[in-house]
């Protein structure tokens, strides 16, 4: 028995093709570019208290016997956090408000700029822990891991590893004119409502391109791209 499939229209489903606007873009992403700064300095906040705690500068009452251990491998966790969900708002504001890719520089910039808030999130403290003579071996040892194995995460959690340019969203608005679909999940985007890849889906999205850009769902499916001969 084929499963029950629900379709729910976007905000500006039935309208017609939907082309936005630079300010209109700008203006989708700008509270998730707050957010994500937000985020990522609170992550930030969290290394430094670390460093903090590493120099004995400041002194968290212990409740542990391994006071240090567990104190910095905890701040770690947390920056880690905060620094992945900044990332993914930076990223999701990229989506609605990519760069241009006409200054090639700024285009890298901008949409690795999760991956330089994790370097700045992890790297001193990783510096700090390694050329700390007053440690113990366990503890250096441990934290140390730990630290290096966050920047690794937050740093491939960060990378937008196939970021659109702004000439991209544009000549896509400007191409599909039919509605598109997607689900709840993914990146990618379907032209076809019948689609094989989300035939098992329960709930599809179905909208303008532009829609499903501001979604994040910036990939057209491999499928569908057969279908229509791309």
């Amino acid at each position: 028995m084929a499963r029950k499939q629900e379709f729910v229209a976007t905000k500006n489903a039935g309208q017609g093709p939907r082309k936005t606007t630079k300010e209109e873009r700008r203006a989708g992403a700008s509270g998730k570019r707050v957010a994500a700064i937000i985020f990522w300095l609170v992550a930030f906040a969290f290394e430094v208290v670390a460093i903090l705690v590493l120099n004995k500068t400041i002194f968290i009452k212990p409740l542990t016997t391994d006071y240090m251990l567990y104190t910095l491998i905890g701040l770690l966790v947390a920056d880690l956090i905060f620094l992945i969900i900044g990332s993914q708002f930076w990223k999701r504001a990229n989506d609605i408000d990519p760069p241009s890719s006409q200054n090639k520089l700024k285009f890298f910039l901008w949409n690795q700029m999760g991956l330089i808030a994790s370097v700045i999130c992890f790297f001193p403290i990783i510096i700090l822990l390694l050329s700390n003579k007053e440690l113990d071996a366990k503890t250096k040892k441990i934290v140390s891991a730990v630290a290096v194995v966050a920047l690794l995460i937050g740093s491939v959690a960060s990378i937008d590893f196939n970021p659109m340019s702004e000439e991209e969203r544009i000549a896509l608005e400007n191409e599909i004119t039919a509605e598109v679909y997607y689900t709840t999940f993914g990146k990618k985007y379907h032209t076809h409502s019948d689609c094989q890849a989300i035939k098992n889906s329960k709930t599809i999205y179905h909208g303008p391109i532009a829609d499903a850009l501001d979604a994040g769902r910036t990939e057209l499916c491999k499928f569908c791209a057969e279908r229509d001969g791309k």
